[in-house]
């Protein structure tokens, strides 16, 4: 039957990155239906996330290579696999969903997929992202608290992650563009999320993104910060993206604000205080925080609830008393995430206890 193979793609996919898991009405399969014929389904199974030529796909699968070759070609323009091209040579491979195929439809997303995936959010997807969160992004502080905070490193540093990036790629944030489609836009920038090295270049190759450099990726960074998004590279010490993210549309920081405790499901370094002896009570940092993690106390001054901040700095930038500071965890709490994407895969298997 011609649901066995989506059946069977869903599996694979489940065992990448952040999953892919079934939900009781199976929009997930609807969602993969949109993307794949059954032929594509087909050939994305006969891939694994390590590249290969089309030659060597061929002769694995016992068929010509100019057929497979065609067949790559043709998937790599839906966004179905990712490829690497260097000189004469090309190499595919398999993708999860995200980062990965839903990410790689933000030059021809529709309103009809945006709908899917939202429902697909809605049914459980929600809780597969939020469980793996820590091993797929990070949250670094704000560049306005780095001038005060000392010894930070240079991965949390994200003006430093752009100057060191080489290639730079800024592209449309996929979850923003998804929520406009289903007119649930909040306003904030959407060009605002970073693509690095090979995967900075398939972005350019296939006109999702412009390759850019650092003054004005530090530039866009700034005016993302500005506008209330949380800067979130992907947890490694060399990450192959940088997002800015809002917690109304990014998938992470919209699924981590459904815990109580979101602070122990997200890869951070730091943690905002309040010097209420100095507070005004304005209620400024109520605003600028993502996670809902400050409230007013019966006092009317801010309190920070720390089950909830992810220590990004938000409120400390725009305090207008100076009285909400970043303080580094204790030493113990603190983590160097992997040193690159591999690095990074395999933490992310060992989060989900899939290793």
């Amino acid at each position: 039957m011609a649901d066995d193979i989506f059946r069977e793609l869903q599996k694979r996919l489940d065992g990448y990155s952040l999953g892919f898991p079934a939900t009781d009405s199976g929009i997930e399969i609807e969602i993969l239906k949109e993307l794949f014929t059954e032929e594509d389904a087909g050939m994305f199974l006969n891939l694994s996330q390590k590249l290969e030529t089309p030659e060597d796909v061929a002769r694995r699968i016992g068929r010509p290579s100019d057929d497979v070759a065609a067949q790559l070609s043709s998937m790599y323009e839906k966004g179905l696999v990712f490829r690497l091209k260097k000189e004469d040579t090309v190499k595919y491979g398999a993708i999860p969903f995200v980062h990965g195929l839903f990410e790689f439809q933000i030059a021809n997303l529709s309103r009809r997929m945006a709908g899917l995936v939202e429902k697909y959010m809605q049914e459980g997807f929600h809780n597969a992202i939020a469980t793996g969160a820590a091993a797929f992004l990070r949250t670094v502080p704000v560049q306005r608290t780095i001038e005060v905070l000392h010894n930070v490193a240079a991965y949390e540093d994200a003006s430093e992650i752009l100057r060191k990036a080489g290639k730079i790629v800024v592209t449309d944030c996929i979850c923003r563009k998804q929520k406009l489609l289903i007119d649930q836009g909040c306003g904030t920038p959407l060009e605002a999320c970073f693509m690095f090295g090979s995967m900075g270049q398939y972005y350019v190759d296939k006109g999702m993104g412009r390759e850019i450099g650092a003054d004005e990726a530090i530039k866009i960074l700034t005016e993302a910060q500005e506008a209330g998004l949380v800067t979130q590279p992907a947890t490694a010490v060399n990450p192959g993206g940088m997002c800015n993210c809002c917690k109304d549309c990014c998938v992470v920081l919209s699924s981590l604000n459904r815990y109580p405790k979101p602070a122990e499901m997200v890869f951070s370094n730091y943690f905002a205080v309040v010097d209420q002896a100095e507070c005004s009570g304005c209620e400024t940092c109520l605003e600028r925080c993502q996670m809902e993690a400050i409230k007013m106390n019966d006092d009317e001054l801010a309190e920070i609830n720390l089950d909830r901040c992810i220590g990004c700095g938000l409120c400390v930038a725009t305090c207008p008393e100076e009285t909400i500071q970043l303080t580094p965890k204790p030493e113990a709490l603190r983590r160097t995430p992997p040193a690159n994407s591999a690095g990074q895969m395999a933490f992310m298997a060992e989060t989900r206890g899939i290793a």
